[in-house]
């Protein structure tokens, strides 16, 4: 099956298209760096002649809530467009957990993503929502240079990227089923506790200072907001096992934590 991955050179998408591959599929990456401009849309035809499915793992880095707005509409319009046009018979979207439950810039944008996939009214689709990966702690420390790190109370149940991954490759292969089970990691965890943990496998120091965000988005990350609220998938691999894989890479590799990236 010839099947597109939009962001696949991310770092979900790429463990998208190294399964697909696997099981005998042909990926086809849809990012900058292959010539498509999943906003505007140019580039975008040609290589989904003959694509019969869609998983979209594309993401853009901001907590600007008009910014991920724009760019989650157009990227979700223009993929199902293209789609529509190509005879697409499944799409599937890669989303976070907790959307509606906190409030941040970024998770407004994920949120006018699902209502664009949702609504589209003609390419069967199925959403499935994620928690953070196990990469977010070394995410949010490059965001805050500097021997000080203000770090935000949060309650997560991280997940490998590679199981993401595998989940969306069986939903691909699959019937649409609207809205999957929620995946999450096996175990929850404290940000604050991660990052520490990150640094001391990495032997750096860093002064981390707690802090609880303002307002209801602060209280939502606190209290759990984040986390799943019912039965769905569990990953395997908890995060100390994968910092103990990976932990030598993290800080060269720069990618996002949050599901999916690039396009």
């Amino acid at each position: 099956m010839r099947i597109a991955v939009a962001g696949g050179t991310g770092l979900v998408g790429r463990y998208v298209v190294e399964e697909l591959a696997a099981a005998g599929h042909e990926p086809v990456v849809l990012a900058r760096s292959r010539g498509v401009d999943l906003v505007s849309g140019a580039g975008l035809d040609a290589p989904m002649t003959g694509v019969e499915a869609v998983v979209d793992v594309c993401n853009l880095e901001t907590t600007s809530a008009k910014k991920a707005i724009r760019f989650f509409e157009s990227t979700g319009r223009n993929l199902l467009g293209a789609g529509a046009r190509a005879g697409v018979q499944h799409h599937v979207l890669l989303s976070i957990v907790g959307l509606e439950r906190v409030g941040l810039g970024y998770y407004r944008g994920k949120l006018r993503q699902e209502e664009v996939v949702t609504k589209n009214g003609s390419t069967p689709w199925t959403i499935m929502r994620a928690t953070q990966f196990h990469e977010f702690p070394q995410q949010v420390l490059d965001r805050m240079p500097g021997p000080l790190a203000m770090m935000p109370r949060m309650r997560t149940q991280p997940v490998a990227a590679r199981e993401v991954a595998q989940h969306l490759v069986r939903l691909v292969l699959g019937p649409p089923q609207g809205m999957a089970p929620e995946l999450a990691g096996p175990r929850v965890e404290e940000l604050v506790d991660m990052v520490r943990r990150l640094l001391r496998a990495e032997g750096r120091r860093r002064l981390l200072v707690p802090v609880t965000l303002p307002g209801a988005v602060g209280r939502a990350m606190k209290g759990g907001g984040n986390l799943p609220t019912g039965p769905g998938s569990r990953g395997t691999q908890t995060f100390d096992e994968w910092l103990t894989q990976n932990v030598r890479h993290i800080a060269h590799d720069g990618h996002d934590g949050r599901p999916g990236e690039g396009g």
